[in-house]
């Protein structure tokens, strides 16, 4: 028993290490650049759908090199008119930063026009979320029908068994936790609501 007891005591455990620039890429910056209400509201949007942080659908766009590279090359020495621009500050990683300005230094694309060519690949998952929003509301009317039924319910117990049954109090934790469910489900929806009235065509000018 000693000799497993020493055994043990010398069992030694290693993690993976990080190297300085993978952990100082991953260091939160803060960005600023001009682009369309559409774009700045397509970031939104999906980030709420997605239930996902802006920085990390940002990040996943401004990391995806071959597609910067390739937007890159389409907008080479393409000018944007600022005046249908506003000024906007994102959290982004310092790595994504990076990313954005080397492209846009190697290809001669303007950075603001880099990232909103980029922002504009999110609009098949804008279409797709925003079917998906409206087949909730859809679910939704019939949650709550349902929801309304449970309460008939429990209304007709308390009639014919009285106030005092026991099955009453079960059936009402049961309603508790559904109406709860159904108000969250509620509260989800209607976050997203800025979808129906996102128009794709705001996204460029």
């Amino acid at each position: 028993m000693g000799n497993d007891n020493k055994k043990k005591s010398t069992i030694k455990f290693s993690l993976p290490l990080a190297s300085t620039s993978d952990l100082k890429g991953k260091q939160s910056v803060r960005a600023t650049f001009r682009l369309t209400g559409g774009c700045i509201d397509a970031i939104s949007i999906v980030a709420a759908q997605l239930g996902i942080k802006q920085k990390s659908l940002f990040d996943h766009l401004a990391e995806d090199i071959q597609s910067l590279e390739s937007i890159a090359r389409e907008i080479k020495n393409k000018k944007l008119k600022k005046h249908n621009r506003t000024q906007k500050t994102f959290v982004i990683s310092r790595r994504s930063l990076s990313s954005l300005d080397e492209i846009s230094k190697l290809f001669n694309a303007p950075r603001d026009a880099l990232v909103e060519h980029s922002i504009q690949r999110l609009l098949p998952i804008i279409n797709k979320e925003r079917e998906k929003h409206e087949k909730r509301k859809v679910f939704l009317a019939r949650i709550d029908n349902h929801f309304k039924e449970g309460e008939k319910i429990l209304n007709d117990i308390k009639k014919q068994l009285g106030d005092d049954d026991p099955i009453i109090n079960k059936f009402e934790m049961v309603m508790s936790g559904y109406e709860t469910a159904k108000s969250n489900i509620k509260t989800f929806i209607d976050r997203g609501k800025s979808i129906e009235e996102f128009e794709a065509d705001t996204m460029s000018y």
